[in-house]
């Protein structure tokens, strides 16, 4: 039920889709002449999409969210295993092309490969199931394995979990997997955006779990910076809202304990 009703919610709260209700609702009112409603309806429409347009508001928030957990300066000597949350490989596309389809989000695997290899005894988990609703039938987890070959991964070391549609089923069904204990240290890769969400997720079930981010879509120190450009500021501002959404869906829901985890 969570995930369906995170999907529904994320339909509705969509700044794109938002902005599409705005149209067609301002359109009805012209029909029916209700002009003052509509005069507000467009002012505010105006000013919004001009601040997003000209402001950084998306970048910014993306940015925080990313330096909230920094990068490794210096690995731990120890790991008892290392975990990737899966979001890289576009399975439905890999099969209709016959040919493997990856996001911009392929650091996640390259890191994964390379700590595969300073920790040559770590267990290694890749976690991805389908995250798209109507279409749970193809599973991340069982299109990546030619992508871990080409990487010159050794496949018998890595447990593979397919079932997981979000980062809240990710955490239960790795640990179910696994059993790791309290005293045990491991690593979880995602891109740094979705970090605080997959810190607070793992922490809420007893992990003692490092965050190692990757994929950053922000520079180390964000300048502001004016623009103007409307498909850029939406898209931009949708992607950090679509996780800010997730972090407080998760905390109201029980799913995590911290709003807004940090290191």
């Amino acid at each position: 039920m969570f995930f369906y009703a995170s999907k529904i919610l994320w339909l509705l709260a969509d700044p794109g889709n938002i902005l599409l209700i705005i149209i067609c609702l301002a359109c009805f009112l012209a029909w029916i002449k209700w002009f003052n409603t509509l005069r507000i309806l467009i002012t505010f429409t105006a000013i919004f999409a001009a601040s997003i347009s000209i402001l950084p508001i998306g970048k910014t928030i993306v940015n925080h969210l990313e330096n909230r957990f920094p990068a490794f300066t210096s690995l731990p000597k120890n790991i008892e295993g290392i975990i990737v949350l899966g979001g890289v490989v576009d399975q439905h596309l890999t099969q209709d092309r016959e040919q493997i389809s990856i996001n911009s989000a392929v650091e996640r695997i390259t890191e994964f490969a390379k700590l595969a290899k300073i920790y040559p005894k770590a267990k290694l988990v890749y976690s991805g199931g389908s995250g798209i609703l109507g279409q749970q039938e193809l599973k991340e987890a069982d299109f990546v394995y030619p992508l871990l070959e080409t990487l010159d991964m050794n496949l018998e070391r890595v447990i593979f979990e397919n079932q997981s549609r979000n980062t809240s089923e990710n955490a239960s069904f790795i640990k179910d997997l696994v059993k790791p204990k309290i005293n045990q240290r491991w690593i979880v890769i995602t891109s740094a955006f979705h970090m605080p969400r997959a810190m607070a997720t793992f922490r809420k079930h007893r992990w003692n779990i490092l965050a190692y981010p990757v994929d950053y879509r922000t520079p180390s120190k964000s300048e502001f910076k004016l623009g103007f450009n409307l498909i850029s500021g939406l898209a931009s501002f949708s992607f950090a809202i679509h996780e800010c959404i997730g972090l407080t869906f998760y905390w109201l829901s029980g799913r995590t304990s911290e709003l807004y985890p940090k290191p």
